[in-house]
């Protein structure tokens, strides 16, 4: 079984939809798949739930949303919006997700 984490930081909404549809497909082929949000593409949580945005909805039912990013949020000032949204928020390295607990387990780490 691969392992992989997405850690996504382009705010683009269509580079972002590839990352759920990659995501989706690991996770339906049997392998473990995570998606983190980082950077600008924080800001697409908002975007996604109040477009009711199907693709995103299935991503986020399948549990492939492990974190979003803390101190990205508040910069883009989605901090509030983001800490109701289910997602956990994450800022244990200075505000910001870390890769190296990704990697100690195995994850590969591909950045978008």
């Amino acid at each position: 079984m691969e392992k992989a984490v997405f850690f996504a930081f382009k705010g683009d909404t269509m580079c972002f939809i590839h990352v759920l549809l990659n995501a989706m497909d690991m996770k339906e082929k049997g392998n473990e798949a995570l998606i983190v949000m980082e950077g600008e593409a924080v800001r697409l949580i908002k975007e996604l739930e109040e477009s009711n945005n199907q693709t995103y909805r299935k991503a986020k039912d399948m549990g492939l949303f492990k974190s979003i990013c803390k101190a990205c949020s508040a910069k883009m000032g989605v901090l509030n919006y983001n800490e109701k949204s289910g997602i956990p928020l994450d800022g244990e390295m200075n505000g910001h997700p870390a890769m190296e607990p990704y990697i100690s387990q195995g994850y590969q780490i591909i950045t978008l």
